[in-house]
């Protein structure tokens, strides 16, 4: 679970910085050129409320399978479950999941189940650490149902471990092209190192390779709360307590191309224990959302 001292951050916004730039005039936007998508964003808008049964919603992802769904899910201290919910909050389907006794799952993400492996998949991430003290960690997959109803559903273990010592990690991303899975560590330094599981099976602890670290202009921002890979792979968003911030990078193939694209500020909502983030099934546009129920779901979408 999150360190409370994000809620005394979460009202502040800023305007979009290209690296090596100094802040712009308020209200502009760094418009995303040669890149799929949105070529800018408009202004969020309100479109629902977090659902009772997410009083700690802690992650987001667009569903493959089922136009309008997104899977989210509470961090630690709930019940072990994901539910299927629309824009709105509406509660589409809740699942109860077996096989696993998590300690803090933080992010969720859809994807292939395996590399080469043409059905979608649900990964859960149970990578909080606020203490760092976690030797091995652990992603949930499960198949995404092929119809959204209450059911109860057994997941799979894909265990890891950093090569450099244990980190506090809340967001995951999936590369929908490869079914690379990545996870973003939350750090005080930096926006976070990315790290990906190459290799990560059931009954088998990988070791994580780093991938590099993502930063914004002069240390503007940092601890990232949740982050969401573009279908296409050439964008990736970070979600922090006060900003959200979007990597960009045209033609990149692989997560190491993209970590070397341009980071601009993106359009965000002010919420407290802002932690969850996800782009739409048609990479036009993303959901916010965040913990404490009836709290705004927020959608921005192409201007």
């Amino acid at each position: 679970m999150a360190l409370l001292g994000g809620l005394l951050a979460a009202c502040s916004r800023s305007k979009p910085v290209p690296p090596g730039d100094t802040a712009p005039d308020a209200g502009s936007q760094v418009p995303a050129v040669g890149v799929p998508g949105c070529t800018l964003y408009g202004e969020p808008r309100q479109t629902g409320t977090v659902p009772d049964v997410l009083p700690e919603l802690s992650g987001l992802a667009a569903s493959q399978r089922h136009p309008g769904a997104f899977w989210a899910h509470n961090d630690s201290g709930n019940a072990f479950e994901a539910f299927a919910i629309d824009e709105k909050g509406a509660v589409r389907a809740r699942l109860t999941l077996t096989g696993a006794d998590p300690r803090d799952v933080e992010d969720v993400a859809v994807g292939p189940c395996a590399p080469g492996d043409p059905r979608p998949c649900v990964f859960l991430a149970d990578i909080g650490d606020n203490f760092e003290r976690r030797d091995v960690l652990r992603i949930y997959r499960f198949a995404e149902p092929e119809a959204l109803a209450d059911a109860t559903v057994p997941v799979e273990v894909l265990s890891f471990s950093y090569p450099d010592g244990s980190h506090d990690a809340e967001s995951l991303i999936l590369d929908a092209r490869s079914g690379r899975l990545a996870v973003i560590t939350k750090t005080r330094e930096s926006l976070g190192d990315v790290f990906a599981l190459d290799g990560a099976r059931p009954g088998a602890t990988v070791t994580a390779t780093k991938l590099g670290t993502l930063e914004v202009p002069e240390g503007l921002d940092r601890s990232t709360t949740a982050a969401s890979l573009h279908p296409s792979g050439q964008r990736l968003l970070l979600r922090t307590y006060t900003r959200v911030w979007e990597v960009r990078q045209p033609d990149a193939a692989r997560l190491e191309d993209l970590l070397k694209g341009q980071v601009v500020e993106v359009p965000g909502a002010s919420q407290p224990q802002a932690e969850a983030i996800t782009f739409l099934q048609d990479g036009n546009g993303y959901l916010l959302g965040t913990e404490f129920t009836s709290q705004p779901l927020w959608l921005t979408g192409c201007r």
